[in-house]
């Protein structure tokens, strides 16, 4: 007998020490005997008291607030030195990655619409107090002009561009297409579908392989709810651009993936995306039993645009509280 270790229990402890280091957090949380906490009560599963803000809402006004990671996310270095261009990054689930890309030390431009210039504000207040550099980019992406050069002025003003989250999307509840009018038509498609495809074909030439690109689909891609008509046809529209283009730019080192949300708490749905009197009904009908919260969504945002996935390519991530629809 020995009390020298063999060697296959140092490779047994090499590959434990392995495994809590891919961990992480979780690994951590589990030794310090504090088991992660239930999804269905994690946040609130109240339903939200109904309330309406003109399109396109503030987040700072909402009831509750949404949680966007400010006071919960940690990075741990995974996108040190990245430029990335996040639109929507105001509120909701862009704001949620932009957080998340800054702290995992990516320097981030957001777009947004010029009225939610206070959350902007908000963000980049917090994010610059933390060290990190936040380039504000206000504009409307109906407007094809303003998609071209959003891509430039983040380009310069980053100094480069490798991470682009299409994430702006604007969404009207109605219950019949009758009562869709042909203005609402058009600047859903052109917010949720041209604007992706302008700003993307723009920023293409300029990101370099090991570049990664995450559009902001929906359940309802895959799944759509009645009174989203033209939502969901963009959603859908969105999902298989995604995968198409995986295919296209494989060749060039640049990866293409989705996430696909359930129900969000965002302004998107206090600013009409539900119908009048339904707030209340707002994610319950979730096998979790409620609404997610943007924060819920940002690792997916930061796993994606990190080497760590280098081979997932052309793929639609659901986070959905449970529905299965992705």
């Amino acid at each position: 007998m020995t009390d020298e270790p063999s060697r296959r229990d140092l490779l047994k402890g090499a590959a434990a020490a392995g495994a809590a280091t891919a961990a992480g957090p979780a690994f951590a949380q589990a030794a310090n005997g504090r088991p992660a906490p239930d999804p269905q009560t994690k946040y609130t599963d109240k339903p939200f008291p109904e309330q309406r803000q003109k399109w396109p809402a503030l987040q700072r006004e909402m009831n509750p607030v949404p949680d966007c990671g400010e006071r919960s996310y940690r990075g741990s270095g995974k996108l040190t030195g990245r430029k990335a261009l996040v639109t929507g990054g105001d509120s909701g689930i862009g704001r949620a990655a932009a957080i998340a890309f800054a702290r995992e030390g990516a320097d981030v431009a957001i777009n947004y619409f010029p009225t939610e210039e206070p959350d902007a504000q908000d963000v980049a207040k917090l994010l610059r107090g933390e060290g990190r550099k936040v380039v504000l980019l206000p504009g409307d992406l109906t407007d094809q002009g303003f998609c071209v050069d959003l891509v430039g002025r983040a380009n310069r003003q980053l100094g480069g561009l490798d991470i682009l989250v299409n994430n702006a999307a604007y969404q009207q509840s109605k219950a019949s297409i009758e009562e869709i009018s042909f203005e609402q038509f058009d600047r859903t498609l052109k917010t949720n579908l041209y604007a992706m495809f302008w700003i993307t074909k723009t920023a293409l030439p300029l990101m370099k392989p090991g570049s990664a690109i995450i559009n902001t689909a929906s359940v309802n891609s895959f799944a759509p709810e009645k009174e989203l008509l033209d939502y969901a046809t963009t959603k859908g529209g969105i999902a298989i651009f995604t995968k198409a283009l995986a295919k296209q730019m494989a060749k060039k080192g640049i990866r293409v993936n989705a996430v696909a949300p359930g129900p969000i708490w965002t302004p998107l749905q206090v600013a009409g995306g539900q119908l009048p009197g339904e707030m209340g009904k707002f994610g319950q009908d979730t096998p979790l039993g409620r609404a997610g919260q943007p924060a819920e969504l940002a690792p997916l945002y930061v796993a994606l645009a990190s080497n760590e996935f280098s081979y997932t390519d052309g793929s639609v991530f659901g986070a959905n509280g449970g529905t299965g629809a992705v």
